[in-house]
């Protein structure tokens, strides 16, 4: 394979990841917003959508039946997450807060290896995985599943947010707390509905990755580690840059495993969080004038 073919590999490669974690990303986004919380038990999303939709599909459920079900499940135990843990705790401290969606996590990992054990499975391709040649470089349908899933996924959420009704009154919640209280939007309910949307996405990326690297009950704490380096490069405020930081952090672990050795992508995509906290804590791509969702 020459240089060119390579790079264009290492560039899906990169994209397919970025994709996934870009999931991910919307959801601390979006949780951080509404909530104030940094909730390191959205990559636990993940691995419960992926495990969830497994099992369904060796029960012979259709596959894209399995795949519904799955992130309607997680989604349920999104709003559950929100109504037993965030909600009774709303006006705890920070740190308190953080410690309750950390104990979440153990606690959905703790259920993970309860329920599947510690082997790997994987979920099945969602097409015929023969390797496609594209400008010289061979490319799995599986990674243009991921990318396309993940752009609709992305418009899916931004006419939500744009043009319906609970989607305004949910950015209205995040650009204004209290003018959203004073016309009669309830800012609980709102914190409710956007925990309810960030699990299904984590689902949505868990089930993506199934097929191309397997799913394990600790996988949710590699995903939502790389996510929340994502969302804090957008500066935590801002989707469209949390997504931009994500396929960032995809590209660079990918031309990092490509070309120099895998034992080194997380250490580089930490590095990068270091580097963006000590010299931009607000983000690459944070505004002044405001939160954006």
């Amino acid at each position: 394979m020459d240089v060119s073919s390579q790079i264009i590999q290492l560039i899906f490669s990169g994209l397919t990841i970025g994709s996934i974690y870009a999931l991910i990303a919307i959801g601390f986004v979006l949780t951080y917003n509404m909530t104030g919380v940094l909730n390191f038990a959205q990559g636990e999303f993940a691995m419960l959508g992926a495990m969830i939709a497994i099992s369904f599909f060796l029960m012979k459920v259709p596959m894209l039946l399995a795949i519904i079900l799955s992130i309607l499940i997680v989604a349920c135990i999104g709003g559950i997450f929100e109504r037993a843990a965030i909600y009774p705790a709303r006006n705890a401290s920070l740190p308190t807060l953080i410690i309750i969606t950390i104990g979440v996590a153990i606690a959905f990992r703790g259920l993970g290896i309860l329920i599947w054990g510690t082997q790997s499975r994987a979920l099945p391709a969602f097409s015929k995985n023969d390797p496609i040649t594209m400008l010289n470089a061979v490319i799995l349908p599986q990674s243009l599943w991921a990318i396309g899933i993940s752009l609709i996924s992305f418009l899916v959420m931004f006419y939500f947010f744009n043009y319906t009704l609970i989607g305004k009154a949910v950015t209205a919640c995040v650009v204004n707390r209290f003018a959203a209280r004073l016309m009669g939007i309830k800012p609980e309910f709102m914190s409710f509905i956007s925990i309810i949307i960030s699990a299904g996405l984590g689902a949505i990326a868990g089930i993506i990755i199934a097929p191309i690297s397997g799913a394990s009950y600790d996988m949710g704490l590699t995903l939502g580690m790389k996510a929340f380096v994502a969302a804090v490069i957008g500066g935590l405020t801002n989707a469209p840059a949390a997504i931009i930081g994500a396929f960032l952090i995809g590209l660079l672990e990918a031309f990092t495993e490509g070309l120099w050795s895998s034992g080194y992508k997380d250490a580089i995509s930490f590095a990068l969080l270091l580097l963006v906290l000590f010299l931009m804590p607000n983000g690459l791509f944070s505004k002044r004038s405001g939160k954006r969702v």
